[in-house]
């Protein structure tokens, strides 16, 4: 038995927890994330998978890509089971198991663990027993409007517009792939992609609080691409939210997590929809319809050159 699980089973009577359920996703719910926690407890490697560790036994959850590779990985240590089976999975049915609520959101409740006793925990077990040593330093930065074809006031614009249709006061843009398409901003938080881990609240009157360390975002300051007083450190973000005046918040369900949710409706009435930015962006400009055939004109002679 792996020397990591049985520490992690050590802390489940402090707890109070029969299991402890490990997601793949990190707390911005990358796919391709830095912090790999699933690894780190089961060795799997793939791009989707999920984790409940037991007092004696473990199962690994993932989907027909992974049959072979997971069993190779994490086959010694864990009974290797189809995604699909989880709702339905009755060796639960009794148990409490435990979760890290800035890594799920509700909507995975209702649709994995509806049947289950879930018992939210405020901190990580898994950093407990090793926490990744990820470079989190590589600063955020900016395009200009000639690159994006739209000015990041124009899309606030879009969104204030939006909220006062709906009649809310505010937005929650949890995914930080909307952000980085809001504020025309990109970052080095993706291995493969430049995400920029960062959250950002928009209101009707079109102010801006961009939720990220304090030190990526020194560039967009220096460039005036945000000013100070839009900006808030990531710890201080409860306290912030509890501040703001007004009545109504607007969240996506697939990306706010269960965490960030509950501190909104601690004070606001939520409204839950899906973030706009989805659809916003899916419209393509004609700068990014030119960028999207050049990019293919490179990618294909590099495939044909290979």
């Amino acid at each position: 038995m792996s020397k990591k699980i049985e520490l992690l089973r050590s802390k489940f009577k402090k707890y109070n927890i029969d299991g402890y359920i490990v997601p793949k996703n990190d707390d911005y719910f990358t796919e391709y994330s830095k912090v790999n926690r699933l690894k780190i407890i089961s060795n799997f490697t793939g791009s989707a998978g999920l984790a409940v560790i037991l007092k004696k036994r473990n199962y690994l959850f993932t989907d027909g890509r992974y049959t072979i590779q997971s069993q190779i990985e994490s086959g010694k240590n864990f009974k290797i089971i189809n995604f699909e089976k989880i709702a339905n999975f009755r060796l639960f049915k009794n148990l409490k198991l435990g979760i890290d609520p800035k890594l799920f959101t509700y909507r995975q409740m209702k649709n994995y663990f509806l049947r289950y006793k879930i018992e939210f925990i405020n901190e990580n077990l898994i950093d407990q027993i090793e926490k990744e040593k990820v470079n989190d330093s590589f600063p955020f930065f900016s395009l200009k409007k000639k690159i994006v074809g739209e000015s990041s006031d124009s899309k606030i614009n879009k969104i204030s517009n939006y909220l006062k249709k709906n009649k809310s006061d505010f937005i929650f843009i949890s995914a930080p792939e909307n952000v980085a398409w809001i504020l025309n901003i990109r970052g080095s938080d993706g291995p493969n992609s430049p995400i920029p881990n960062c959250r950002l609240i928009i209101s009707k009157a079109k102010k801006i609080i961009l939720i990220s360390k304090i030190k990526k975002c020194k560039k967009l300051l220096k460039d005036k691409i945000i000013k100070l007083n839009q900006l808030i450190d990531i710890k201080k973000l409860p306290k912030e939210i509890l501040s703001l005046k007004g009545k109504k918040f607007i969240i996506d369900q697939n990306s706010c997590s269960i965490y960030y949710e509950d501190i909104i409706k601690s004070k606001f009435q939520i409204l839950k929809k899906e973030d706009p930015t989805y659809f916003l962006k899916s419209i393509k400009n004609k700068t990014e319809i030119n960028n999207l055939k050049k990019a293919h004109i490179l990618d294909g002679v590099a495939l044909t050159k290979f």
